[in-house]
């Protein structure tokens, strides 16, 4: 698939977050989506095998990209190449600015990947002056996201509860 858009590539010490797509990341997709916390902490997508995960690509982080310049992106450990999750940007219409999203694989847990990553999509929303805020949305119950956010310096401002869901959420603010 080509690109018409500029392709985005963010970079840290350790990692590399690239924009996902749906000709070479549908199994990492596939199986991300479907870890039993990101089921039970963020939500179920609905993708169960590689045309669902496909969808899953072109209908959120590549129309992302493409509107706002901005989206999910693969995080990949420089060292290694290896995959171990995704971190960027997400603008939904249910929210007025854009939230920083996050989610690695449970074995990359606690090393401060998911900080790294996110701070590198904080990073790039600095970049941009049609993003003054961003905003951080999480389950109450998972610490670990909560402690991230905290770390970057997004304050909890209430729980919400987003269209079509019947649990509460936590939501929190950076003015950038």
């Amino acid at each position: 698939m080509e690109n018409e858009w500029p392709v985005v590539t963010l970079e840290t010490g350790r990692l590399v977050l690239s924009e996902l797509s749906p000709d070479t990341d549908t199994e990492f997709i596939c199986r991300l989506l479907n870890e039993p916390s990101f089921l039970e902490m963020i939500g179920d997508r609905g993708v169960r095998d590689e045309t669902q995960a496909v969808s899953y690509i072109e209908s959120g982080p590549v129309h992302s990209y493409r509107n706002h310049g901005f989206g999910l992106y693969k995080v990949v450990l420089r060292d290694s190449g290896a995959a171990i999750g995704i971190s960027g940007l997400v603008k939904r219409d249910t929210l007025e600015h854009p939230d920083v999203g996050f989610a690695l694989f449970p074995e990359f847990w606690g090393q401060g990947y998911a900080t790294e990553s996110a701070r590198a999509a904080v990073d790039q929303a600095r970049t941009r002056p049609d993003i003054p805020e961003l905003l951080g949305i999480t389950d109450p119950i998972n610490a670990g996201s909560i402690r991230v956010l905290e770390k970057l310096g997004f304050a909890f401002v209430r729980q919400i509860r987003m269209d079509g869901d019947n649990k509460d959420i936590n939501l929190y603010h950076l003015t950038l």
